[in-house]
This record gives C-alpha cells, structure tokens and sequence, in this order.
C-alpha cells in the first residue's frame, strides 16, 4: 500500500485529506510542523507528501528542500494559500511536484495524487527515449539530466534555444518521461493561428457561438486533457490572447467561447521559442506575468556549433534513419568540413544538408563538394586566409591553432584545455594524436 505524509497544522485539513486518501485506498501518516515531517521521512518510506506552505516552525519550501537532499525519489506537493502564485511558483523552482490551492478541491487532490502515484521509475524502464537526444558532449549530457529531473515536475517549463536544435524533441521527451505519458502530447504552433480564431482554438467553443459554429467543438486545452500542452513560438501570442492563457494557466479552468461556465482542466504546459522572451517584457510585448508563470524552469538546448563533437555520431545516425544499415560514408575532408561550418540551422540544417548530399553524391562516399558549404557559407577573413591549401590542410590548421591556444591558456592542463574548447577528454586526446600535438 503507498504511504502518504501529510504535513499541516490545521486538524480539519489534515482530517479533509486522511479520509480522500483512504477512500482511494492509500495509507497516510499526518503530522503539523516541520519537524514532525522531517523526523517523518528519517523514519519511514513514503510514495508522496502534501505539505502547506505555513508552518509553526517554518515553511514547506523547507520541506520542499529536506526531501530533494534526503529522500528525492518521493515527489511533494505543496498546499497555497488562495492567490498565492508566488508562493506556489517558489515551490515549483525547488523541486515540488505540483501545487494545490486552497480551498482544496477534492477532485484536483485526487488527480494530483494519481498523477504523483504513477510517476515514472527511471531506470525500469525497458527503452530509454532520452538515447533519441544523441551526442556526447558535456552541454547534451546536461540536457539529458535536467530532462529527468524535469519529467517528475508539473512544473510548467521554457524550453529556449534557436530554431532547429531540437526544442519540441525536448517537450516530447520531457512528456515520455513523466506520469502523463500515457496522456496525449498536444503541440501548437502558436505563429501560426490568427488572432481572431486563437480563443476558440486554444479553449473551444459551442454551438452556435459565432457563423459557423455547427457543433460544440474542444480547443487544445481540452484535447491534451491528463497530457501536455506544448505551446512552440509562444512570443508570438498577442497580447489579448496571453492576458487569457495567463489565468487558465493560474486557475487550471477555461471558458469555451460561447459558453457561461468555466470547466476544469488537467494539463502542464511546456513552451518554446527562438526569441528572448526576457527581452520582450523589456520592451513590452510580452506580459511580465506570464513570462513568470510560464518560465518557472527554464531548459536550454544548445546550438549544434556549441557540441561539434556530436557531429560524428549525429551524421551517423541521420544517415542510417535515411538508409538503414548500409548508408553512405562522408570522407575525412566532409566530416571535418561539417565540423568546421557554423549551422545557423542548428541538427535540421545538419539533416537538410545530408539528404541533399546524398541526392547529389556519386557512389556510396559523400564528398566535401557533395554537402554544398561554399564560399558565400565562411567568413571572409577564413576564404582569404585559405590562400592555396587544400581543405583538410587549411582546418587541420585552425584546429591545430585553437588546441595550441587553449593549451597555452590552461597551463599545459588538457583536461582545462578540452573545458575551454568544450569537447571531452575523450576527444580532445583524439585530436592531439590525430594532429600530432606533444
């Protein structure tokens, strides 16, 4: 049977709770301070805790952090005063599972505790979808880490980075990962919706609520019900449509145009843009509040010219998606010119550019003239101090020269010099050989 800890100072809370929790056949342990709940969790196992947020002696964010340092395979939830956003989004940043208002609705407690009860368990997991983020370097291996450690949140989430380095593969991921993976992964494409339909598309509308209105119809909201809602390009919202995403964001309720009453929803949201959402609340396009309420966790993916040592595995595994298991080779001088060029397009620029190699290519070898990086692609200082090097000549000498320069920097210290670089030593080593550098 799981065990619940239940940690307020009010008996009739603490009593509203017990029972719900016993008619779902769930076993609880109730306690009213922090230290009752910290002696608690010394003393026993327990699947989930539902903490209030004011305490006698302290606060439940200090629960919050007791469990991520000491038990941080138990989720907690926190319990806020009504209106308290602020409070819930702390709670949310240190690692709770969710939040609760008060007054507590039986109904959203019981899919709280559902959702926290069915948490994904890691490492049993047969397949890992987290292997489809591929590379090595130390900015993926980050990814892939707070990607875990986000799908055990509701916690809403700002996934940023340029357009092609993989933002919607990250919210998909997040979603596979979490309790709601059995729940409908709903993305939108927010540029791309007109002002004057994005309420009924986001919310739904009903019969008869504006010309051709034939039927009731759900909005995204309603269809990512127990999932995710995944809003890509949310900067372009305009400025009437985030003043509603705001309060059914807060309120967890819509409205269906067209209709009087409000309905509950279940979802998280997870958002992404190529703009900096901080730069426009300076300039006043984007709500400063939902900036907050959407950027409780923010995870970066980082651009493709940040982990060029993924290249290799990424061109690898590209190509056999294309071809399976007997694809084409890229020669020396390609892999080394794909690792040199700055992919202002991020993986799809680095996907665009293998498919058309592989159209244009002779045989089964793709050439460095095959991929396409011509001259109008460099910079003008790396064409004119090319002079009349081959390829591989002229980029083993930039490589030669940035190694040397981050060697000189850290002292001789390869394990600095490869940090500086941003490679692993793994590859950093690779390259001292392959280039012949003592």
């Amino acid at each position: 049977m799981s065990r619940v800890l239940v940690v307020d100072d009010e008996a009739d809370i603490r009593e509203l709770i017990d029972l719900t929790l016993a008619r779902m056949g769930l076993a609880t342990e109730c306690v009213g301070s922090v230290a009752e709940a910290r002696a608690a969790l010394d003393a026993g196992d327990f699947q989930l805790c539902l903490t209030d947020m004011r305490l006698p002696d302290g606060e439940g964010l200090d629960i919050v952090r007791y469990i991520g340092e000491h038990c941080p395979q138990t989720p907690v939830a926190v319990i806020t005063a009504y209106g308290s956003a602020g409070n819930a989004v702390a709670a949310l940043k240190a690692g709770a599972f969710d939040y609760l208002a008060k007054p507590v609705g039986l109904e959203q407690l019981r899919t709280l505790i559902k959702s926290a009860l069915r948490l994904p368990g890691g490492e049993q997991d047969s397949e890992n979808p987290l292997q489809s983020l591929i590379g090595e370097s130390a900015s993926m291996q980050q990814v892939r880490t707070m990607i875990e450690k986000l799908a055990r949140s509701q916690a809403p989430i700002y996934v940023s980075g340029e357009s092609g380095s993989g933002k919607e593969l990250a919210a998909r991921l997040i979603h596979s990962r979490s309790a709601r993976a059995a729940g409908p992964f709903v993305p939108v494409n927010c540029g791309a919706i007109p002002e004057n339909l994005m309420e009924s598309e986001f919310f739904g509308y009903r019969k008869g609520a504006f010309t051709g209105a034939q039927d009731d119809r759900e909005g995204f909201f309603q269809a990512a019900s127990s999932g995710t809602l995944f809003l890509d390009e949310v900067a372009d919202l305009p400025l009437a449509m985030q003043v509603k995403l705001l309060r059914a964001i807060q309120e967890k309720r819509v409205r269906k145009v067209g209709s009087v009453a409000e309905e509950p929803v279940d979802v998280r949201i997870i958002c992404a843009t190529h703009k900096n959402l901080r730069d426009l609340v300076d300039k006043g396009t984007f709500r400063q509040d939902l900036y907050y309420r959407l950027n409780v966790i923010e995870l970066r993916m980082p651009p493709l010219r940040e982990r060029m040592e993924d290249i290799p595995p990424l061109v690898d595994a590209i190509l056999r998606r294309v071809f399976g298991d007997t694809p084409p080779r890229l020669s020396p001088g390609a892999l080394k010119a794909l690792q040199f060029y700055a992919f202002p397009g991020n993986v799809r620029e680095l996907e665009n550019i293998l498919e058309r190699a592989t159209a244009l290519c002779s045989g089964d070898s793709i050439e460095v003239d095959d991929l396409h990086l011509g001259p109008e692609e460099m910079h003008e200082d790396e064409i004119e101090g090319r002079g009349s090097e081959t390829l591989d000549e002229y980029l083993n000498r930039l490589e030669r020269q940035a190694i040397l320069e981050a060697l000189q920097k850290a002292e001789g210290n390869r394990t600095a010099a490869a940090r500086l670089l941003g490679v692993t030593f793994r590859s950093m080593r690779y390259r001292l050989e392959r280039l012949g550098i003592e």
